[in-house]
């Protein structure tokens, strides 16, 4: 996996150094006793723990350098409050920290902003959950959530959809290697009829301009509906050479008008 080279934060990261538990737990000793080059060590070792993590974040079209210098904060968070006297290995510990620091990044950095008394509030509710969860082996309800920190159902049912990461229309929910499959590529337009559009005479006259398959997959996209990829699927092509005809098809359209 970490074969080929690739630089992140100037990093190489084909040359990360790997770090054995019993190293990684003879360097927490150092690092907690004050040694500072221990300490260093053990972050270093410990990079492509969070490059690991980071990349499970790389869909979602954030900057990967300044997802990985957030997961290296968690990761140092991680090496200062570790518990070197409990049987837990470090990384069963780190992942969580390090996970919830780049989940607070994106948060804190979405799009869509949100108030602190809200964010607050689903934080609240998200530790809450995790709590309920352990004691009652099950996921609770919104009313157990809202009831365990005293609030009102619907505040918190609100605040904990308000920090849910709003999915692009663009984001990729399949890839073979060659064709992308896309979230738009997934919605169809039901609301259009063909009657509305045969109304329309310049679009009428632009479709005539059209190649015969342009026209055949703009008429079964726009007209009855169809993704993509059920297009591909009747006419024999790939969704990639779908969606390049349809867009060549609605450029000349476009050109038409």
């Amino acid at each position: 996996m970490y074969n080929n080279k690739v630089e992140i934060c100037g990093v190489n990261t084909s040359q990360l150094q790997v770090l054995s538990d019993e190293e990684k737990r003879r360097l927490l000793l150092r690092a907690h006793a004050g040694d500072s080059a221990a300490r260093r060590e053990l972050i270093c070792g410990n990079l492509r723990l969070v490059l690991s993590i980071v990349q499970r974040f790389a869909g979602r079209r954030e900057n990967l350098d300044d997802l990985f210098q957030v997961g290296c904060i968690g990761l140092i968070k991680a090496i200062d409050n570790f518990n070197v006297d409990l049987d837990v290995k470090f990384s069963t510990y780190a992942v969580p920290m390090i996970s919830g620091e780049v989940r607070r990044y994106l948060r804190d950095n979405a799009s869509i902003r949100v108030s602190r008394s809200t964010r607050d509030l689903a934080y609240r509710a998200l530790q809450a959950r995790d709590s309920l969860s352990r004691r009652l082996l099950r996921d609770p309800t919104a009313e157990e959530i809202a009831a365990e920190l005293g609030e009102d159902v619907q505040a918190v049912s609100g605040a904990m959809e308000a920090i849910v990461e709003p999915v692009s229309l663009y984001e990729s929910v399949y890839n073979d290697g060659e064709d992308s499959l896309y979230v738009i590529d997934q919605l169809c337009d039901r609301e259009n009829s063909e009657e509305s559009w045969i109304e329309d005479i310049a679009l009428r006259e632009a479709m005539k301009k059209l190649t015969a398959r342009e026209r055949a997959i703009i008429e079964m996209r726009f007209y009855r509906g169809r993704t993509q990829m059920e297009i591909a699927s009747e006419i024999g092509i790939s969704q990639a050479q779908v969606s390049r005809l349809e867009k060549n098809a609605i450029d000349r359209i476009r050109r038409q008008f």
